[in-house]
């Protein structure tokens, strides 16, 4: 199971060009259908909009996009080149216009609707799906501080801490990271703090901007 990035949620924002309100919006999705879904329930609410212009990636099927009557290649690519430039998949991005009587020209279309998915895309914020290995670690308070940094230098993630005799935190680690950081923890306590090892787990967290 290969990592990669997903929208780490729904996200929308707007702006006025040359009296043209454009909003942009995107969700995580895991099917075709659910990308579908998303498209058509922006077009019943702004059904009195001029354009509700398309884009999706799902990964491991199908990649599409549409214009929705802008002139062709103006609107649903460049918003596709945006979701393919952050590297995203299994996302859906609708950008719906409202006309403001002012054209844009070809140009001006391509950056709106770039920008318009660009900024959905920042507001959703972006997390990586991929295999994490769950850690139970047992350590005395005086080695707490140092293991909660070195985790976060593997690119661990404390998910839980329970203070009683001695601190005891479950921790996250990237597959790939798992084995690296018992090694550092097993030099920097010289052995006395042990790592118990709870399973795997497939799944998508936030990365940082």
């Amino acid at each position: 199971m290969d990592a990669y990035l997903v929208p780490t949620g729904f996200g929308e924002d707007e702006f006025i060009e040359k009296k043209s309100r454009f909003i942009g919006r995107v969700w995580p999705v895991e099917t075709e259908e659910e990308a579908l879904a998303r498209i058509q329930e922006m077009k019943k609410r702004h059904y009195d909009a001029t354009h509700n212009c398309w884009a999706y990636i799902i990964r491991d099927g199908a990649v599409r996009f549409s214009d929705d009557g802008e002139p062709g290649g103006t609107a649903g690519m460049p918003m596709l080149q945006v979701l393919q430039r952050e590297g995203l998949y299994n996302v859906v991005c609708v950008v719906t216009r409202y006309f403001g009587g002012i054209l844009l020209g070809a140009g001006g279309l391509v950056r709106a609707y770039t920008k318009g998915a660009k900024i959905a895309v920042d507001a959703a914020g972006k997390s990586m799906k991929q295999v994490w290995t769950a850690l139970y670690v047992p350590c005395p308070y005086s080695y707490y501080e140092r293991v909660k940094l070195e985790a976060a230098a593997f690119g661990g993630i404390l998910r839980q801490t329970d203070f009683g005799a001695e601190v005891e935190l479950e921790l996250l680690f990237p597959r790939e990271q798992t084995e690296p950081f018992l090694n550092r923890l097993t030099d920097m306590t010289a052995g006395t703090v042990e790592a118990m090892e709870l399973g795997q787990e497939y799944r998508a967290f936030p990365v940082e901007k």
